[in-house]
């Protein structure tokens, strides 16, 4: 498979201004948890960044509804190997947008992960159900559970997760580098327990 084939099975990768390399979003009304929590007054996804600016122009809601469909193609973990690996980036996001569908979509983002050992990958999500199978997260991923209420602390026996803090504690330096990861990468360090936000 060429990366046109590639490009045009998938549709497409997102490259958000903050990152150091690549993403993949398909659309947060699809989040299984998140779409509950969006309804949530002090949830992390209340007011979700996902729904609003361009991600909602209709030009990006059609591609990641194409990027969610492309999905079940059983051609698509061939077709996203190929799209990462012909970046040559050292990082990639899973879901600037969305969350993991189903244990089919986990299991297959693990496929692309190891097809792609030269870049380091990071997969948040709010899907607890995904800690069944930690023990099968490949080593260049770091799986990040996102704790759903601001001002939660990070808890249970996750080995990483993110939290959202309204008042001090933040330890995401974008805020204080015009809203860029720079040369942090934390997001992405399986060695860093807890990566706390400041809420939007």
């Amino acid at each position: 498979m060429n990366t046109t084939e590639a490009l045009k099975l998938v549709g497409g990768l997102s490259k958000p201004s903050k990152m150091p390399g690549w993403a993949y979003g398909i659309p947060a009304a699809e989040c299984k948890t998140g779409k509950k929590l969006q309804e949530v007054p002090g949830s992390t996804c209340f007011g979700c960044y996902a729904t609003k600016g361009c991600y909602a122009f209709p030009v990006v809601q059609a591609a990641q509804y194409r990027r969610l469909a492309a999905i079940k193609n059983p051609l698509w973990v061939e077709a996203m190997t190929t799209l990462i690996n012909s970046k040559k980036s050292k990082w990639f996001r899973w879901h600037d947008s969305g969350d993991v569908q189903d244990v089919d979509h986990l299991l297959k983002i693990f496929e692309v992960c190891k097809l792609t050992p030269d870049t380091r990958h990071w997969l948040p999500t709010r899907e607890a159900w995904t800690q069944d199978f930690l023990d099968q997260v490949p080593g260049n991923l770091t799986l990040r559970f996102s704790m759903p209420m601001v001002d939660q602390p990070a808890g249970g026996s996750w080995a990483n997760t993110s939290t959202v803090v309204s008042g001090e504690g933040r330890t995401c330096p974008a805020p204080d580098q015009d809203n860029e990861c720079k040369d942090c990468r934390a997001c992405w360090d399986a060695s860093v327990p807890n990566v706390a936000y400041g809420k939007h």
